[in-house]
């Protein structure tokens, strides 16, 4: 097996947990919470930040020619995953995995 650069398996394991974070965070706590936590631009934005990480994840565990684009686009949605999050409040976990991630495939695109 072709080992990963420390960069890429950072990218990787932040990936994969904020994309356990985004979702499991949108269809327990916003589901349970209600209100703004289920607009609909909030909880797409969260679905898409879970969606775009499982796909970076996937992308360079397999080595795609592709990954740095798709890095750069993940690190934008965290990005604008945490800072909805922070505005709502009490997501903490959320945004600290996003933020993660969001540095780490930062660091990948660059």
């Amino acid at each position: 097996m072709h080992a990963f650069s420390r960069e890429i398996t950072t990218g990787i394991d932040a990936c994969l947990e904020c994309q356990k974070t985004c979702l499991g965070m949108a269809m327990t706590h916003c589901l349970e919470a209600g209100g703004e936590h289920v607009r609909p631009q909030h909880f797409r934005l969260m679905i898409d930040c879970a969606a775009i990480c499982a796909t970076t994840a996937d992308f360079m565990l397999h080595k795609s020619q592709f990954h740095r684009e798709l890095c750069r686009l993940c690190a934008t949605i965290c990005t604008a995953c945490a800072e909805e999050c922070a505005r709502l409040g009490d997501m903490e976990e959320c945004i600290s995995a996003c933020r993660a991630c969001a540095a780490a495939c930062g660091a990948v695109a660059a």
